[in-house]
């Protein structure tokens, strides 16, 4: 398990979706969570940084658990999601700004999400305005943008949700670099996604 987490965390942080001490990663065992520690570097995970809790209960080191647990655990109580990968991809950040929802214009972002809904909270990082909302929508689609903070994935497992963060920053980056390209293209790229 260990290694799985290692492996997930150095992939987001060399694809330059979260910076050095940005995200954070879970999975759930039954009626148990574990997550990454609080400020964990994901590039450079060791044993250390993942910690185990009960779902609903703090039975453990839950004081260095990530600030997102508390949406985590929202998550799996109202998703059948196994693993999460929550992180902080630039181009997906930058568009959820701008945006209520992203629609890829490329092929492989719309076979796998067709639709990426972005909504605000005022508190952004580990609230309960986030842990009451993003399940719901997490029980419609397996990713969601929260605006200026960052993209929530959802699989059965880490590589599931890591594939869907990275295809979901590769739509967007598709999406920046068609808004500047010259005459009709970009217009009607935009107009697809819906800016």
């Amino acid at each position: 398990m260990l290694k799985e987490f290692q492996q997930i965390g150095r992939d987001l942080f060399l694809a330059g979706l979260n910076n050095s001490h940005s995200g954070n990663m879970s999975i759930r065992m039954g009626d148990r969570i574990i997550i990454t520690r609080r400020g964990a570097q994901l590039g450079r995970l060791t044993a250390r940084d993942l910690i185990e809790t009960g779902l609903t209960k703090n039975d453990s080191r839950i004081a260095l658990a990530s600030t997102e647990i508390k949406v985590h655990r929202a998550i799996y109580a109202r998703t059948a999601a196994l693993a999460i990968c929550h992180a902080h991809p630039p181009y997906a950040t930058a568009l959820s700004l701008t945006q209520t929802e992203i629609i890829p214009v490329d092929s492989e972002g719309s076979y796998f999400t067709h639709k990426i809904p972005v909504f605000g909270a005022e508190l952004t990082i580990g609230s309960q305005e986030v842990a009451a909302v993003i399940p719901e929508i997490l029980q419609a689609y397996k990713v969601a943008m929260l605006k200026g903070h960052g993209i929530f994935a959802v699989g059965q497992l880490l590589e599931e949700a890591y594939q869907l963060v990275s295809s979901v920053e590769h739509s967007c980056k598709i999406l920046w670099l068609a808004r500047q390209l010259p005459g009709g293209t970009a217009g009607s790229l935009a107009a697809k996604a819906g800016w």
